[in-house]
């Protein structure tokens, strides 16, 4: 009886020491073999509006469409900013063309104009001076009335009256333009090149343009709708750059490093794969997400790990499940 229950004994130990043994060369293979992830195409998107509040007088794109950066998307009626910004653009040369009749100075011809002006004031003043005597000598005897007399001193006044304002004009052409006139009209001239520039670029703003290469997710503006800064006017999904989510255990974490080199393969495309490398590793960790594919325990710690992918043809769709594989053998994990 011993002896069989020494038998059975014996042959325990021997399948345990054999299960122990398949177990040990499992782990060892697949702590040597590559490291699997399992993990969704992501991709970013844009939405893209209009600055402008104005109605959608065209559209170039339809959904699907592939875009390159500054690709026209769509155009808003522009009449109105093309009117005032012709208006401003003529109020803009009228005062540069001011600007640079101050700064050329008076011209020769003009004071040689004022010069003369002041001359015939003189001989006006002559002549009224000798009139006035003569009437005084007159009315002395009663050949003229007194009235004249004074009639012709007033004429005599306003006349030296005038020429102290020509000699004035003659003294401002001799000088020039005051400096502070010659700023004040720069000052305007800037003011007015100001607004020609922010009616271009409001006139800029009629036109959408893609920002970056994309597709066209979603077109959500019609011809004849108004369309604002808070109302978009497309989704733009951006291709570039395109990455894999996936998460990464704990104990697996010391084998990913940004640029580790990978190959994604999805089922759409069995027998194809993909390349890509690490970009980035989340610094935190969190608990296992419930929608993805892992062989651990979800309660187990996991790190979020982006690979970015190459794919110039833009095969791969956004959410596709996707595996991700690290050709390259790792080292064995050290146990705990």
């Amino acid at each position: 009886m011993k002896k069989k229950l020494l038998i059975i004994v014996i042959l325990l130990l021997v399948v345990a020491a054999g299960l122990a043994s398949y177990w040990w060369l499992n782990q060892e293979e697949k702590a040597t073999g590559p490291l699997t992830l399992y993990g969704n195409v992501d991709i970013r998107d844009a939405q893209l509006v209009f600055n402008e509040q104005e109605i959608v007088a065209a559209i170039y794109v339809e959904e699907g469409d592939k875009v390159v950066a500054g690709q026209e998307l769509a155009r808003l009626r522009s009449n109105l900013l093309t009117s005032k910004l012709s208006e401003a653009q003529a109020q803009s040369k009228a005062q540069q063309e001011l600007v640079r009749k101050l700064e050329n100075g008076t011209r020769p011809q003009e004071i040689k104009q004022a010069r003369a002006a002041v001359d015939a004031a003189a001989i006006k003043i002559a002549i009224a001076k000798k009139n006035l005597q003569r009437l005084k000598q007159t009315v002395t005897v009663g050949g003229t009335s007194k009235q004249s007399v004074d009639d012709a001193q007033a004429a005599l006044d306003e006349l030296i009256a005038q020429k102290k304002i020509q000699d004035q004009a003659l003294e401002l052409a001799l000088q020039g333009p005051r400096t502070e006139d010659i700023a004040q009209a720069k000052a305007q001239l800037a003011a007015g090149q100001a607004q020609v520039a922010y009616l271009q670029e409001r006139l800029a703003d009629t036109v959408l343009k893609a920002p970056t290469p994309g597709i066209i997710q979603s077109r959500i503006l019609e011809v004849g709708e108004m369309a604002g800064p808070s109302k978009p006017a497309f989704i733009l999904a951006l291709t570039d750059p395109k990455w894999i989510r996936a998460y990464v255990s704990e104990p697996e974490l010391g084998q990913v490093k940004p640029g580790l080199q990978a190959e994604i393969s999805a089922d759409s495309w069995p027998d194809r794969t993909f390349t890509g490398q690490v970009g980035f590793i989340s610094p935190a960790a969190e608990f296992t997400p419930q929608a993805i594919e892992t062989s651990d325990l979800r309660t187990k710690l996991v790190y979020e790990t982006r690979i970015l992918v190459n794919d110039p043809d833009n095969e791969l769709r956004l959410g596709m499940p996707v595996t991700v594989t690290f050709p390259q053998p790792r080292t064995a994990s050290t146990t705990h």
